[in-house]
């Protein structure tokens, strides 16, 4: 007799558990911290992770004015957008987006990596990224994650 088959389990909204975790971006690899933001954003890190079902954790990024780029990044990249008006492409160098708001750098990098559809911009919503070191989400005990040890 075969032995006997176990069932792939699939999660529902109703049965997911959320947890929050604190990042410092302090001294980070923008890059590589946005890749282990994303896998925590999706739930990928977790083994009931269901492609259909946003499985992930929110996840808070402090410190983000310290973020650091590799190479010559930081001299060539540039962040665009587009107004919808005729010849309305705007673009901003780094180390403008830097000096006026560090925390869109780190979540745009994130929300790239995320699905392109109506989940990744649930998983999107569950990123809460701040500049300095202090936070309002000390009443949900965020825990501690260490990334790119």
């Amino acid at each position: 007799m075969p032995a006997k088959l176990q069932k792939t389990t699939l999660m529902t909204n109703d049965s997911v558990e959320q947890d929050w975790f604190i990042v410092d971006a302090q001294d980070q690899i923008l890059g590589r911290l946005a890749d282990k933001v994303a896998v925590i954003l999706m739930g990928k890190h977790k083994p009931t992770y269901t492609q259909h079902v946003d499985t992930g954790d929110f996840v808070v990024i402090t410190n983000a004015e310290k973020i650091k780029l590799t190479g010559s990044k930081a001299d060539v990249k540039e962040y665009d957008h587009y107004t919808y008006y005729p010849g309305g492409r705007k673009v901003v160098s780094y180390a403008d987006m830097m000096e006026r708001k560090p925390e869109k750098i780190v979540s745009e990098a994130v929300r790239r990596m995320l699905p392109k559809n109506k989940l990744g911009k649930k998983m999107f919503s569950k990123l809460k990224v701040y500049a300095g070191s202090e936070h309002p989400h000390a009443p949900q005990r965020p825990q501690e994650l260490k990334v790119n040890n």
